[in-house]
């Protein structure tokens, strides 16, 4: 809990003094890290237990997998090398020293057409020292074997395989859908072809991949040599966004209390050499979306969407709808990064840079799921009033959810029965009084 309710910077050293442990031994928080006794995985199963327990039964189980770097000035912390930053602006490649982490979270439903992701793996994935300039050459083979073994695309189908397996142990598992959505760098030969059963993926695909439609069955009897697996070449995705003579179709998606209005093109059974004989995708193209920088500007575009789903029988607005959830892990990662602080210990131990991000992802996923059963998406009448300037936000914000815990757990301290007479309302035609800073406000309304 010291996690979720530090003011300063999420060190170890910040949570000991948010519990009050600072004029006391603090070796024991230490080693809880640096000696790997803290069961990391253990505690995400009950967290993907939870998750699951949320959905309807035998309802999919949509998960979206990226990868974070968490920034580090140290040059002998492990895991930490030169890495390109995501940030950085698109006409100079700049990097940064930082770690590297996976992340899986869970889509759970929180109303009609509403939902929340919930990490339910967080990972370290390190890359092995280059060697130096004089090494030998089984050094360097070493290396380069290591190196392979440390691709983020194959640490994510290792962890898509074992949730699949995680998966499968829970009541009702085998009879639940895997579907797995990511970005172009995970929609590869490494994570499809090795793709486990009942598993669907969808992700982004290069506008120039090269696919293929299915070979068509003759009566004819086969000619010498191997059977034709793969069909006629079909367009690129850039070549059917190009073809006028295929139309545009609209289809609107409601998404968290809002419906976006998407047009596509769409091309079913697919092969793409890529991803081997076992799925028939389909290819789905959406159009470049409008936007304005400022009221009366002029009208921008984004760049099209290219989308391949490995599960032929899936329809286009679901597709659509679980690949636009999927940017909610994008969220978790900012909340993480700024309200958890997670990134800021400074620790050099390999074991604990290992583990106290996880944990302090841990935290952050149950107090996600305690604020979803403790609210629903809405807000309750006893709950911490909201400031004045903030608008009714669709869904209990986790900034608000750490704020309410921490009413509820220093209310004593605070002198806090209720929070009915928190903040006290003037009349309106009265001259307000001189500002008068309050200790309880300045605490549970910090932002860090």
């Amino acid at each position: 809990m010291s996690s979720l309710l530090c003011l300063g910077r999420h060190t170890v050293t910040g949570l000991l003094t948010t519990s009050g442990q600072q004029f006391v031994d603090w070796s024991a928080a230490y080693k809880l890290f640096s000696r790997d006794r803290l069961p990391i995985g253990h505690i995400f199963s009950v967290i993907r237990h939870a998750v699951l327990a949320e959905l309807p039964p035998q309802a999919p189980l949509c998960v979206a997998i990226d990868d974070s770097l968490l920034r580090k000035s140290g040059t002998r912390i492990p895991g930490v090398a030169w890495r390109r930053d995501p940030l950085g602006p698109r006409f100079q490649t700049n990097f940064v020293r930082a770690q590297r982490f996976l992340q899986i979270s869970a889509s759970v439903p929180l109303a009609e057409h509403a939902h929340r992701m919930i990490p339910i793996c967080f990972s370290h994935a390190p890359t092995p020292d280059k060697p130096p300039v004089k090494a030998d050459e089984q050094t360097r083979k070493q290396y380069r074997q290591a190196a392979r073994q440390a691709r983020l695309s194959l640490l994510a189908s290792q962890h898509i395989t074992s949730l699949r397996q995680h998966l499968d142990v829970e009541p009702n598992g085998q009879q639940r859908r895997l579907i797995v959505t990511a970005d172009g760098g995970f929609t590869n030969e490494t994570t499809l072809k090795d793709l486990p059963d009942r598993t669907s993926f969808i992700g982004r695909i290069r506008k120039d991949a090269k696919l293929n439609f299915l070979p068509e069955i003759s009566a004819a009897p086969p000619h010498a040599g191997r059977p034709r697996r793969y069909g006629e070449v079909a367009p690129t995705p850039d070549d059917l966004r190009a073809d006028d003579s295929v139309a545009w179709t609209p289809i609107d998606i409601s998404l968290n209390g809002a419906t976006h209005s998407l047009h596509i093109k769409h091309l079913p059974k697919l092969l793409w050499r890529n991803a081997g004989l076992k799925h028939t995708l389909q290819l789905i193209v959406i159009a470049p979306l409008g936007y304005r920088l400022r009221k009366g500007a002029k009208l921008l575009y984004k760049k099209p969407a290219f989308l391949i789903c490995t599960d032929p029988d899936l329809d286009l607005a679901t597709v659509l709808l679980h690949y636009l959830q999927r940017w909610d892990i994008e969220v978790n990662f900012r909340e993480e990064k700024t309200l958890l602080g997670v990134g800021q210990a400074q620790v050099r131990n390999a074991n604990s840079v290992e583990d106290l991000p996880a944990f302090q992802v841990a935290s952050y996923a149950m107090l996600l799921l305690a604020t979803l059963r403790a609210f629903r998406g809405s807000d309750k009448a006893d709950s911490l009033p909201r400031p004045k300037w903030q608008d009714a936000a669709p869904r209990f914000s986790t900034a608000r959810a750490i704020n309410q815990l921490r009413a509820e757990v220093w209310r004593n301290a605070l002198g806090l029965s209720n929070f009915s007479d928190f903040a006290t309302q003037l009349p309106a035609d009265t001259k307000p009084e001189k500002f008068i800073p309050d200790l309880r406000s300045a605490v549970l309304y910090a932002a860090n």
